[in-house]
């Protein structure tokens, strides 16, 4: 038995973690699947079993709104689809869970984690999103509980009798540690022999010192800032995909500066609209730089997809300039030198080899004062 803090400033006693295996068989023994979504490392377990003794039932989601889609669609033709987000994604799902279940009653059972639960210390992205996500769900008529290890077949019966009685989804909120560890799913195998920390270094070496550099969430951030700290840069701490967004709009009003994005494959598959309004606005001063691995390594390195997408001929359809892919530090070196010649947007799409630093920290620099470091750098 553990014990933690809840809502209200209670201490709450919680039942031992959930051995994954077992709650993916009680879960399918109710007739629940397929399983989609965007992992979360409290629900890395799970998805761990369901790669490795279920691969067919697990559909890998670029968004949270996707993978609400594709659940509905999974119930209109006669399943019980159930839906794994991060409770950050939550307002990626807002829209399909009030417009598209509501509307048409089409129930879908949802595993929401809770990141920053209130009473435990967590990132700073994750405050606001911890503590709204049990109001959240109701506001949207979602009704809720926490899941546990107390009673989960009798539970999962419940949650199956609301939703065929109402025709609307049922969320289990997963606290940390409710699933006990299991080791990952072997990850995919990209063709880079770099490691993202390198291709990194390589931009950063290469772009100059007055160049605005906006990395996106996640180890490319903290890495960023590990190795080149400087005012020049920003790092978006969560919501992640924006981060190509938020570069092209400082790249169209600091049209004297060069500005770099560092993206990473599943943001980018995330808000892939962002390289649609870069090639219709076209700022030439833009580089937006794809680190792709082939996995979410912050969540326990999950694959995101991104080996099938061919990255450099969507952003050619789209209206970059250039396009190009690297897999090797040379073939990086030259790259940049040859696009930093030339008028952009460009893509580069760098294949890089998983794996970090495991004593790589936190971003030290609170968010508010990054962006307002990075704001005054980029009014120079």
């Amino acid at each position: 038995m553990t014990v933690r803090q809840g809502s209200d400033g209670t201490t709450v006693a919680s039942p031992a973690p959930l051995d994954p295996s077992e709650a993916v068989r009680l879960l399918r023994a109710e007739g629940y699947g397929p399983f989609t979504g965007v992992p979360c490392s409290y629900l890395g377990p799970v998805i761990s079993c369901l790669q490795e003794e279920f691969p067919g039932e697990y559909l890998i989601a670029a968004n949270e709104g996707e993978a609400v889609a594709i659940a509905a669609g999974a119930q209109l033709a006669g399943r019980r689809p159930v839906v794994l987000l991060q409770n950050s994604g939550l307002g990626n799902a807002v829209n399909p869970l009030t417009s598209l279940c509501h509307t048409l009653r089409v129930p879908v059972l949802l595993l929401v984690t809770w990141r920053g639960e209130p009473g435990r210390p967590d990132e700073p992205q994750h405050e606001v999103m911890g503590r709204i996500t049990p109001s959240l769900l109701t506001s949207m008529e979602i009704r809720n509980e926490v899941l546990s290890g107390d009673r989960l077949a009798q539970r999962l019966r419940a949650a199956g009798r609301h939703m065929e009685e109402t025709g609307l989804p049922f969320a289990f909120v997963v606290p940390k540690g409710t699933f006990a560890r299991r080791a990952a799913a072997p990850g995919p195998r990209p063709g880079g022999t770099m490691l993202r920390r390198d291709a990194v270094a390589e931009v950063v070496r290469a772009v100059g010192d007055s160049s605005l550099i906006v990395a996106t969430t996640g180890k490319t951030a903290r890495e960023l800032e590990a190795d080149w700290d400087r005012p020049e840069n920003l790092y978006v701490v969560g919501s992640m995909g924006c981060a190509s967004s938020v570069a092209l709009g400082v790249a169209l009003q600091a049209r004297s500066r060069q500005v770099v994005v560092l993206d990473g494959d599943g943001a980018a598959l995330m808000r892939l609209e962002a390289m649609a309004a870069i090639g219709r606005l076209a700022p030439t001063n833009l580089l937006h730089v794809l680190i792709d691995n082939e996995a979410y390594e912050s969540t326990g390195g999950q694959p995101t997809g991104s080996g099938q997408v061919n990255f450099t001929e969507i952003a050619a359809a789209c209206g970059y300039r250039a396009a190009r892919e690297v897999s090797s530090a040379e073939g990086l070196r030259s790259a940049l030198e040859r696009q930093l010649s030339y008028a952009g947007p460009a893509l580069l799409r760098v294949r890089v080899a998983p794996g970090s630093d495991p004593g790589l920290g936190r971003p030290a620099l609170a968010p508010p004062a990054s962006a307002e470091r990075f704001r005054k750098a980029a009014r120079v």
